[in-house]
């Protein structure tokens, strides 16, 4: 019997991907507290080296080899850079502007209080070794620990707004205006972090040079049509991400940016909606399983849980307590701020991936990777089951226009 092909291997590992967190999601019917999202997050830290490929050494080393893993992180960077890209273009700053006074009161205490909260515990984080990158400093630790306490997960919000029923009424039009705002600030700080005084020239030279082919794209799209502007979108896509990365800024930033500057009535939305569907179907499992092959627990298993919990308190606390504050400043009804609160605090994907790309630029460890992942699958997995009885009670406040 001939060796496998690494062709083979990572055929087998593609069929391990989508198959076990499919049978977990189905066969245990999680989809009340986990979507299969967070089952295919939690899978991906299961197999990773941490748990099975420490219990299964052989197993781990058989099926993720370096070429394997080299070939599905191709796959998982396209895939997210794709999501990221998606979710830029259907950021609508419109509808926030139109609601500036509320939108910037209810999106800068959510963003702003559950930021110092996670800025506080990563202070204390750095008191103790293993934490910290190799290549940050103090503040770009405490600020990229703090602002992913502070993330909303908007594609994520989405999919549970549909699942509860209340995307396309007024208070889930508010949330979506309120974490689209956020999701522009958070990408703005990223950058701030990951900017390079030593190749700041480089990105002085990219920021230009973006503008530039951002007014020409512009240009361009409304003269061609529809079904040429996903083949135009895509390269843009790809030459925006390239340019952000050479520049020292990571690709993730430039595949937002090139969301951002286009406009979502180019495309037809139906079109839109499936294209994340698919993306999330088809290409994001391999991103959530290479970012479980990416845990680490060497400081051990006990100290990570305690720093996720710690997180994850200064998470939750942090953005219910702004959002309480924005509801008092703002007359609210009695209720309505904790179900914007709960659902505003929802973290996987938007905040895996900006770990992610702290952990790639050397800011993080993996055990602080480890526990900011295990926070974010905790808050998302707490939405449904504590947003659902809130809203069966509040119905009147829910359907209310605001």
């Amino acid at each position: 019997m001939h060796p496998m092909s690494t062709t083979e291997i990572f055929l087998i590992a593609m069929a391990i991907i989508f198959t076990v967190p499919y049978l977990i999601w189905r066969l245990c019917r999680t989809d009340y507290f986990a979507p299969l999202v967070v089952v295919q997050i939690i899978t991906g830290i299961l197999l990773g080296p941490g748990i099975l490929g420490k219990i299964f050494p052989e197993y781990y080393a058989f099926v993720f080899s370096p070429a394997v893993v080299q070939m599905l992180s191709g796959v998982a960077w396209w895939a997210v850079m794709l999501f990221v890209w998606i979710a830029g273009i259907e950021l609508d700053l419109k509808k926030a502007w139109e609601h500036r006074v509320e939108s910037g009161i209810t999106a800068g205490l959510a963003l702003s209080v559950p930021l110092l909260f996670g800025c506080v515990v990563a202070a204390g984080m750095l008191m103790f070794d293993g934490w910290i990158g190799a290549k940050a400093r103090s503040w770009q630790f405490v600020a990229g620990v703090g602002m992913a306490s502070a993330v909303t997960a908007l594609p994520i919000l989405i999919l549970l707004m549909e699942k509860l029923e209340i995307l396309r009424q007024p208070i889930g039009q508010r949330i979506l205006r309120y974490a689209s705002i956020d999701d522009v600030a958070i990408w703005g700080v990223l950058a701030l972090i990951l900017m390079d005084w030593h190749r700041i020239g480089q990105q002085v030279i990219f920021l230009l040079a973006f503008m530039g082919f951002a007014y020409a794209l512009r240009k361009l799209m409304g003269a061609i049509p529809q079904r040429d502007r996903w083949y135009v979108g895509l390269i843009w896509l790809a030459v925006a991400a390239f340019g952000a990365d050479w520049s020292g800024l990571h690709f993730m930033v430039g595949a937002f940016l090139a969301g951002v500057v286009m406009d979502a009535d180019w495309f037809d939305q139906q079109d839109m909606d499936k294209l994340r569907h698919n993306v999330l179907l088809v290409m994001m499992p391999v991103f959530f399983l290479s970012t479980g092959l990416r845990t680490n627990w060497n400081v051990g298993g006990a100290a990570v849980f305690l720093a996720a919990g710690a997180l994850l308190v200064a998470s939750v606390s942090g953005k219910l307590f702004g959002i309480q504050l924005a509801g008092k400043i703002l007359k609210w009804a009695p209720g309505e701020a904790s179900i914007i609160g709960w659902l505003l605090q929802t973290k996987a994907l938007i905040m895996i991936i900006f770990v992610n790309i702290l952990l790639d630029k050397g800011l993080i460890t993996s055990e602080t990777f480890t526990a900011l992942l295990l926070m974010a699958v905790a808050s998302t997995m707490l939405t449904i089951p504590i947003v659902l009885p809130k809203l069966k009670l509040l119905s009147s406040v829910v359907f209310r226009p605001k």
